[in-house]
């Protein structure tokens, strides 16, 4: 017999989705020495708002593109995120597929860093992460931001989405007809939380004409 409290409960859990408040939704994100750190900064800013539990690897070098491009240091990061990791940490509860969590996200992800996991070269705790990730059947998303792709990149990319990977290229679109440079990296920002089923209002969708 299904009992009044739990259908109260069932209630209560679909509103908590629907308002997005992912409060037990958990997120490794990792920055990488590619350009384009301002999309990894406004989707950290974006998982804190939604109260998202967020685990945050950042390479060495892209310690020093956050700050190059964007002006925030590695320490102001961390303090968004639930922990900081180091890249060099192997013996990290993320290396581990015993860490359960929703989703990794690779933002901005470089041409090496995508090209280490797609090969299973497990060169540093990012990449470890991320091929656990794919062995767990986890949701993966590398956001790659260089132009133009080689051939071998390509190869890459491919293999990593026959592996599961969902390959999220930093391609804004103008048929919400931006006004400036935060609308434009909001509306990548807006696509990669939509592949971890978070609403948001970060651009407007299209709805026909």
């Amino acid at each position: 017999m299904v009992t009044t409290s739990f259908i109260q409960t069932l209630k209560i859990s679909q509103t908590s989705y629907h308002n997005v408040s992912f409060l037990y939704m958990r997120v490794i994100l990792a920055f990488t020495g590619a350009s384009g750190a301002i999309y990894g900064v406004r989707l950290l800013e974006e998982l804190k708002r939604k109260e998202i539990e967020t685990y945050l690897i950042i390479s060495k070098n892209a310690g020093r593109i956050i700050e190059y491009e964007t002006g925030f240091k590695t320490t102001e990061l961390g303090n968004m995120a639930k922990e900081c990791f180091d890249e060099e940490d192997m013996h990290s509860k993320l290396a581990s597929g015993s860490f359960s969590y929703d989703a990794m996200i690779i933002c901005p992800c470089s041409l090496k860093t995508l090209s280490c996991i797609a090969n299973g070269i497990a060169l540093n705790l990012i990449i470890r992460t991320a091929i656990c990730c794919l062995k767990e059947g986890r949701k993966l998303i590398v956001v790659p931001r260089e132009t133009p792709l080689d051939l071998i990149s390509l190869e890459n990319m491919v293999r990593l989405k026959k592996a599961g990977a969902i390959i999220l290229p930093a391609m804004p679109a103008f048929y919400h007809k931006p006004k400036s440079i935060d609308e434009l990296v909001d509306y990548v920002v807006g696509k990669i939380m939509e592949q971890i089923g978070i609403e948001h209002n970060l651009y407007e969708k299209w709805r026909g004409e």
